[in-house]
């Protein structure tokens, strides 16, 4: 365990870490799903707030009384709510968060459509005149005859 602990670059202080291994590694899950109430946007596994640590050590007691890790996340999303989960849930509430992004997406495809198209159009010569025809045809022969 030791020789992995260099290579990750976390908050978690050495007295934070479990004995077991198996339930330290769940914990780290775990802290990967949740936000630092303090912090912007960061996991409470990576932050040194301390809000993230009384946190971490609240994940860790709470495995070490034998909760599962789905219960370990609704305790924390219990007391903190839903801003606490990174990948917050699908319901009416978030319903703007999730669909925001492919609303985006969406109206920025149309747009770029709509202007691909718009280039695109051909414009339809017009059909010269009679008078028109005979200027251009007059002009013509005169450049060859003059360079001829």
């Amino acid at each position: 365990m030791l020789a992995v602990l260099p290579f990750t670059a976390l908050a978690v202080e050495p007295d934070e870490i479990l004995a077991d291994p198996a339930l330290e590694a769940r914990a780290r899950e775990i802290s990967k799903d949740l936000r630092c109430v303090v912090c912007q946007n960061q996991d409470i596994d990576s932050s040194n707030a301390g809000v993230a640590r009384d946190l971490r050590l609240l994940v860790r007691e709470r495995l070490v009384a034998g909760d599962t890790d789905a219960e370990v996340i609704e305790f924390v999303r219990a007391r903190y709510g839903d801003f606490v989960l990174l990948k917050p849930p699908f319901k009416p509430e978030t319903y703007a968060l999730w669909l925001t992004p492919a609303f985006l997406a969406l109206f920025g495809t149309g747009i770029v459509i709509v202007v691909l198209r718009s280039g695109r159009k051909r414009q339809v010569a017009e059909r010269l005149s009679d008078d028109d025809e005979r200027v251009v045809a007059g002009m013509l022969a005169a450049e060859k005859g003059g360079t001829a």
